[in-house]
This record gives C-alpha cells, structure tokens and sequence, in this order.
C-alpha cells in the first residue's frame, strides 16, 4: 500500500499527537486526529499551526485533516495507530483499540516511559504493537489562541522498533524525523534518565534552558541519574547513549561548572528558550502528572534491585504534593528539593 492509501490515526492528540500528526498531514498523509472536545475545537475553528525550533511555522488548514472525539469514527479507519496519550490513559486507549480498529493495524506507542508498549500488548493480544521514543520537547499555545500552535522546541529523532522498512517512510517527514532501532529497551531507559528532569522544571516552574544552565538544579539531576544507573546495573539495563554522550558520563557532565557545562553541552542546551515540560504542563493544568511512569518506574527497580534512591524519592513526594494542591507549579528552589548536605552530591 502507497504511503499516501495509508491512514495514520493520532491516538491522544495532544502537544506531542498533534505535531506529529500536523507534520504528516502537511506531508500529504492521510490523518485523523481522536482529540479531546477542547482541541478538537479549536483545530476546526482555526486549524493547527505546526513550528519548530529550525523556523519553520506552518498551517494546517482544517480540512486537510481529520478531527474527531469519538474513537468509533476515527480507529476503524487506521492502517497505523500513534498512541501519544499520557501513560495513565494507556490501558483505556488499548480497550477502545481493541473495540473498534481493525486486527491488521500497526500500533506505535509514542509516550513517555518504559513499558508503554508492553501495557498496550497485555491489553490488544495478538496484533502488531511497536515502541517508540520521542526525544523532543512540544510546546502547545494557551487556551483560547487560534489557530492552536505546537512547536517543537528541541531536536532529535523519533525512534520506532525496528520491523517493517515501510513504516520509517510512511512516517518520516519534513519537521517529523524517524528512524527505526533494533534496541528499544536501551532506547527507553536512556530517554528515562534524562526524562527524570521533567519532575525539575515542574518544581522549579523554570523553563528547562534556564533550569539546566543553572548547577545547582543539575547536581540534583545528576543525583537522581547516579541512582537510576545503579539500579540499572543492579537489574542488567544498558540505557542508549543521550545527546551523544554514554549514561555513565552523563552526570559528571553534569555537575561541570556552569561555564564548562554551557560549552560541552551545546546540543543539550538546544531549547527553546521558553520551553518547559509536559509534567509542569500537567500540573499548570490540575491534570495527574507522569511520575510514576518516570521516578515511579526507576523507584520500582530500585527496590527489587535492592539498590538506595532516596532522591528519587523524595522528588516523586514532592510532585505528588503539588499534584495533589492542583495550584499549578510550587516554583521551588534548589535547596528546597535537595538541601544542601542531603543526598545530593556535587
């Protein structure tokens, strides 16, 4: 089938579904957005405006794609499935897959944490499931702004578990990079240890460029890395390479002086300025966050490990208070997450 016979349905077209599916769309792909009522709204009234951080802005007129809320109009008509919908709504998306699109459609898990694709296969049985990692960061425009704006705010390449050569062509398009990887465990636990920021910037309520040239909220990054890569190695985990550098570097690099950190780290630092993350999104929004999915999955492993993650813990109890409160980021300072002369080393 030619990519353009083929139907992509964005499952969960949020910040991430939308880009993606924006980008496919401009493409000439065919694709359905299965959107919450708000979204959906406000792509029929002004269209989707897709930019990035290399200046491309661009608009998707509404009718070059398709936009629904109800799972029984849009799955049925995927030949490929993008599930982007926050890991807690997983197991919901996998039971209306199962209900309504068709055996032979190819499923891709493109969310955050580790065991995504594992969750969607217990639910979907013997149809064709993949992992999949996106690497970069998508900022979506406030309420009530038409045309709804994504923008991707960093760079990097989507990776797809390796399987079928046709998928990386139906997929990969101008602003929307994707390659397929034999090895997307590593792929997974590697994204996961510089995911373990996105609790950071929530806290700190600073976009992530500021909260990254800043060492003191770096050593508590590091911090909770050294424990995650113990646990790791306890368990037999191999994480990828993140932004060229091998896992076990990553936290030295990290607690380099500012100076130093800024001159090696340019490719980390490729943010947007006003870039932040999803989990300060949910909490900006009174939305259940992902830390269980991210510190949640590291302190799992850790204790059947039987190796220490106190900083860990108590970053996972300090985003699940400000859950919890529903009054947005608590805009914390360093010291205030890890005092100093705490776990915490430098």
């Amino acid at each position: 089938m030619a990519n353009g016979d083929r139907t992509v349905v964005i499952a969960g077209a949020g910040s991430i579904g939308c880009y993606a599916g924006g980008c496919l769309a401009l493409a000439g792909r065919r694709v359905i957005l299965l959107a919450r009522p708000r979204i959906e709204a406000a792509l029929r009234q002004g269209g989707l405006r897709i930019s990035d951080l290399e200046g491309r802005d661009r608009l998707v007129k509404p009718g070059a794609l398709g936009i629904t809320v109800d799972p029984a109009a849009a799955l049925p008509e995927a030949d490929v499935i993008l599930v982007t919908v926050k890991s807690g709504a997983t197991q919901e998306m996998a039971a209306l897959i199962k209900a309504h699109a068709r055996p032979d459609a190819v499923v891709i898990s493109l969310q955050n944490g580790v065991d995504n694709a594992d969750r969607l296969r217990a639910g979907l049985g013997p149809r064709t499931v993949l992992a999949g990692m996106v690497p970069f960061n998508v900022v979506q425009s406030p309420d009530g702004e038409l045309p709804l704006r994504v923008h991707r705010a960093s760079d990097g390449k989507v990776m797809i578990e390796d399987g079928d050569a046709g998928l990386v062509r139906l997929l990969a398009v101008e602003g929307f990079a994707v390659e397929a990887h034999a090895d997307m465990k590593a792929v997974l636990w590697g994204k996961l240890l510089m995911n373990l920021n996105n609790a950071l910037v929530a806290l700190s309520g600073l976009p992530l460029a500021t909260e990254l040239a800043d060492r003191r909220w770096r050593l508590i990054l590091a911090g909770q890395i050294d424990e995650a890569l113990r646990a790791m190695k306890a368990s037999g985990i191999e994480p990828a390479r993140i932004a060229g550098l091998r896992p076990a570097l990553l936290p030295k690099v990290l607690r380099l002086p500012d100076w130093l950190f800024r001159l090696l780290a340019r490719r980390m630092l490729a943010i947007d300025p006003q870039a932040r993350s999803s989990m300060w999104d949910d909490l900006q929004r009174g939305r259940p966050t992902e830390i269980g999915e991210l510190q949640g999955a590291v302190l799992g492993l850790a204790e059947r490990a039987g190796t220490p993650a106190p900083l860990l813990k108590r970053v996972t109890a300090l985003a699940r208070v400000a859950e919890a409160a529903r009054l947005g980021s608590p805009g914390l300072a360093p010291e205030q997450v890890a005092p100093p002369g705490g776990s915490r080393s430098a």
